[in-house]
């Protein structure tokens, strides 16, 4: 089979094809390898055709939020750094949520985020946009055929449950379905509630194209500008920077400097103010005795942050 027919064939089936030998162009990357991502976008279009309503933008934001908590709680959280425990159910449904918003499988999401802690801004780093750039890091990083695949030998915890593995290498399944729920869900709407002024294909524009290219940008915000602008709370040896307004668009990810020198810890706002929306949520579940072990942050770790004139002079 040639190249193009598997850039082709893993549109429905990740695990086709071999991963790159060592010897091949580590930068290329195939066409085929971008439609979907591309055709995302371009569905975003649809707006001009299905116009809008309240019930669009509220599916449209509901449909945000939730997956991407699915992502910083789960995929990053709990699948990369394994920060709390839960059961078997819900570590399935946290997966399936965090599959649908189109990033890939969770053991290629924690293998990848696990190999750039390990590397960060530093040679092997897959997204560094001190030495890539801007658009490298931002998206350009997982076009590239060589990132296709993931090391599972990064994620062994994680490769032991077969329906993490299925859902890993048919992770075009949950998107799929998602959009196909949007659709759904507009149609019956306008059965029952034909007053709210939507369809199937409004929900399907807003509340799957729309907020799954809102999910793209504002996770790839984490790569691509929170090492670059912000201050530093601690002395990491990468670039990491806090960033209040990355922390509002991705529910407490723009804590990054925290999360980088504590990256056990399931809360990333660390102090007062830090506002970490995911953070709350694993504290709800944890209430309601779904989820335990959620990792705090020590006092050492607290007391170890420079004082904030400090980092004001930092800044860059």
């Amino acid at each position: 089979m040639n190249a193009r027919a598997v850039s082709v064939l893993r549109w429905f089936d990740s695990g086709a094809g071999q991963p790159p030998r060592a010897d091949e162009e580590s930068s290329a990357i195939r066409p085929a390898r971008c439609v979907p991502f591309v055709l995302i976008h371009l569905g975003c279009l649809g707006v001009l055709w299905v116009g809008w309503s309240p019930v669009a933008g509220v599916v449209a934001l509901a449909a945000y939020l939730v997956r991407m908590f699915a992502i910083t709680g789960f995929y990053h959280r709990y699948f990369s750094h394994r920060s709390f425990s839960t059961g078997r159910l819900l570590q399935f449904g946290g997966a399936f949520l965090g599959a649908s918003a189109a990033q890939r499988g969770p053991l290629w999401w924690a293998a990848h985020h696990r190999n750039h802690h390990r590397h960060s801004d530093r040679a092997g780093d897959l997204h560094s946009p001190v030495h890539d750039g801007f658009w490298r890091s931002h998206c350009g990083w997982f076009l590239l055929d060589r990132n296709f695949h993931a090391d599972r030998a990064r994620v062994p915890d994680l490769a032991r449950y077969p329906e993490l593995l299925w859902m890993d290498r048919l992770d075009g399944i949950p998107p799929l379905l998602f959009a196909v729920g949007c659709w759904a869900l507009g149609s019956w709407l306008a059965t029952v509630q034909p007053s709210l002024g939507t369809s199937g294909p409004q929900l399907l524009v807003w509340g799957f194209f729309v907020s799954t290219t809102a999910l793209y940008h504002g996770t790839f915000t984490i790569n691509s500008l929170a090492h670059r602008f912000g201050w530093r709370a601690y002395d990491t040896p990468d670039q990491s920077r806090n960033n209040l307004w990355l922390a509002l668009i991705t529910l407490g990810e723009g804590w990054h400097n925290n999360h980088h020198y504590h990256p056990g810890s399931a809360r990333q706002g660390f102090r007062q103010g830090e506002i970490d929306v995911t953070y709350g949520v694993l504290r709800l579940l944890q209430a309601m005795g779904l989820v335990w072990n959620v990792h705090e942050v020590p006092e050492r770790v607290l007391a170890a942050a420079q004082p904030r004139r400090r980092r004001r002079r930092r800044r860059s």
